[in-house]
């Protein structure tokens, strides 16, 4: 499915050739599928996006097609896989560069319950050699960047020497591209919840990696959630990434092509971009049947901190509606923020006379 993006073509006229992985979303479970990586798309043309993690047996025995389509104008986009079997994954990167990718991105960071029981994510930290022949494996057979997603440290290994020599012995494989949450995983006794939370952030071990790998491309992620810290972490890293305050706070990302890789600012309004999404919705329900809900649920913050919010996002989110076209849900949400605001303005007025 390829569905124009309402925006004016934009030339890179910097003077810098800026990292891909300058600024990126981080791949999200259940979050960053191609709807979400559409909408923000429309927000931002440069930033980096990620898949959702696809695990080798999904592709191996699954609907490759389902988990691999995406909209062409998604790029740049890059696939993040799950697994440790170095066959499997060479496989599934291969499939990867076919389909389009612009990246291939080994998942080691994650530290949930059932990535643990296939033997993949963050637990393939503590077997580096093994990280190295997946990498190796996947390096061999495309010719786009292959990449590495992973923590500091697991469970109480809290040593820079750990991250460090993981690095090292990755990198000798071919990878060039090191994506650093700056927390340990705790692989037993947290939530992958309490993941994103509990262990202490340690950024300074991930800009020492940078120091001790200063030809290898290291960007951080974890806790980061204003354009002040994104610029901050960039003195000292490559990239930075944003995981859930991109997804919540998404307006976050229309600054992004201003003041990290030098281009004007967009001049798409929220209402431009909603109105995008709901002829979206239209076309992909002609196409494959997709309901209109399971594309909404990922624009839910496009007016996150405005007037009548909070009522927009119950009608877009309201499952009596869900029967209705996208369109008359659209109307019936515009009409709620423009009755909320014209209340809120009144009572402001009011308070303010009294």
């Amino acid at each position: 499915m390829s569905i124009p993006l309402p925006m004016p073509k934009r030339t890179i006229h910097t003077q810098h050739t800026y990292s891909p992985w300058r600024v990126s979303v981080a791949p999200m479970m259940d979050w960053t599928d191609r709807h979400c990586r559409f909408f923000h798309r429309l927000l931002s043309q440069h930033t980096l996006l990620y898949t959702e993690m696809v695990t080798t047996g999904a592709l191996t025995h699954g609907d490759v097609g389902r988990h691999l389509r995406f909209n062409g104008q998604e790029h740049p986009v890059a696939l993040q896989l799950g697994g440790s079997t170095p066959s499997d994954l060479a496989v599934a990167a291969k499939l990867g560069q076919d389909w389009g990718y612009n990246e291939i991105n080994l998942n080691c960071g994650c530290p949930s319950d059932r990535v643990q029981r296939g033997a993949f994510g963050a637990c393939l930290m503590a077997t580096p050699v093994v990280v190295a022949d997946c990498v190796k494996a996947m390096v061999d057979v495309v010719d786009v960047p292959v990449t590495v997603k992973h923590r500091i440290g697991i469970d109480t290994e809290v040593s820079y020497e750990f991250v460090r020599d993981f690095v090292g012995t990755v990198a000798e494989a071919g990878c060039e591209v090191f994506i650093v949450h700056a927390r340990n995983a705790w692989l037993q006794g947290l939530s992958p919840k309490q993941n994103r939370e509990v262990p202490p952030l340690r950024y300074e071990l991930v800009a020492k990696l940078k120091l001790d790998f200063p030809t290898l491309t290291i960007a951080i992620n974890g806790g980061i959630t204003t354009g002040e810290q994104m610029h901050s972490q960039l003195q000292h890293v490559d990239g930075v990434m944003l995981g859930r305050e991109a997804y919540y706070n998404p307006w976050l990302l229309t600054e992004w092509d201003h003041e990290f890789f030098g281009e004007a600012a967009t001049t798409l309004t929220r209402e431009d971009v909603e109105l995008a999404m709901v002829d979206y919705m239209e076309q992909a329900a002609a196409e494959d049947g997709c309901p209109w809900y399971a594309i909404a649920r990922h624009m839910l913050g496009l007016r996150h901190g405005l007037r009548g919010s909070r009522y927009w996002r119950q009608v877009w989110s309201n499952h009596k509606l869900k029967p209705w076209p996208p369109r008359e849900v659209w109307s019936m949400a515009q009409a709620f923020v423009g009755i909320q605001t014209t209340n809120q303005i009144a009572s402001d007025s009011v308070h303010s006379e009294v």
